[in-house]
């Protein structure tokens, strides 16, 4: 592997962009967490914030890298992570997005991302960015070659509060046009009385928040959506555990049923 130059953003001792978990997973089904990690380059100097900070949702999906481990394991799926804080970049939205680099997040000033030159862009594109969707592509690339089949499922968690507003939802699927997953999803997970299924939320994949599994997924013919916990769901061991085998309970006989494109 290529180790950084002095000039790049990520210096030598660092890890990289991105980690690929149960890299031999036999399932045709990929799993991705955008918003894994709450790291910030060294270079950055933590963006101007505070270490509390970056210990919240606008650093990283708390809980969201624990389940989609557990998740992986018990559906044997390959999952690929990224390892820097959406602060950074936000790996799942397009280049164009005005919140690539946020400059605030749910009330909270990033002064590392004010003002930012061209260079300094670009080298988070370059070395997170590009590095994180090259390795989902490569990933998604072998399994399609070895198993004539594939599909993508992003996995997120949500803070019960945003913006000044209470979100009532245990548990939401995100969609943009391809529902052969997500509407399944969302009829077999309304099955349980006890769940309060979101719909598209607590957001709208159809409006740019859901660039991964769009880009990947929607672009490619392969069935994909987006799963989002909610983080107070996620604070135990125990807690994730149970979502991870609830969400499989529910996935597995869909995607048995699923005829899966290359």
């Amino acid at each position: 592997m290529t180790r950084p130059s002095a000039a790049s953003l990520l210096q030598d001792d660092e890890r990289p962009a991105f980690e690929l978990f149960n890299g031999s997973g036999r399932s045709p089904v990929l799993l991705v967490c955008d918003h894994a990690d709450n790291s910030i380059p060294k270079r950055l100097n933590r963006l101007g914030l505070d270490p509390a900070s970056l210990q919240t949702h606008i650093a990283i999906d708390l809980g969201a890298a624990t389940l989609s481990r557990a998740l992986a394991t018990i559906l044997d799926s390959r999952l690929v992570l990224a390892r820097f804080s959406r602060l950074v970049i936000d790996l799942n939205r397009p280049l164009n997005e005005p919140t690539l680099i946020p400059e605030q997040s749910d009330g909270v000033e990033v002064p590392g991302n004010w003002a930012l030159s061209v260079g300094d862009r670009q080298q988070r594109v370059s070395e997170i960015f590009d590095a994180y969707h090259g390795a989902i592509a490569r990933e998604l690339l072998s399994i399609r070659k070895t198993q004539n089949r594939a599909a993508i499922v992003a996995v997120h968690s949500f803070t019960p509060r945003m913006n000044g507003f209470d979100r009532p939802w245990h548990i939401g699927i995100l969609w943009t046009d391809d529902q052969r997953m997500s509407r399944p999803l969302i009829e077999s997970l309304r099955q349980d009385p006890s769940l309060s299924v979101g719909d598209n939320q607590p957001y709208d994949a159809r409006e740019h928040v859901g660039y991964t599994v769009e880009h990947h997924g929607g672009e490619e013919g392969l069935p994909h959506l987006l799963i989002e916990v909610r983080q107070n769901l996620l604070e135990t061991p125990i807690q994730i555990d149970d979502w991870a085998h609830r969400i499989a309970a529910h996935l597995v006989p869909i995607l048995n049923d699923l005829q899966l494109n290359v």
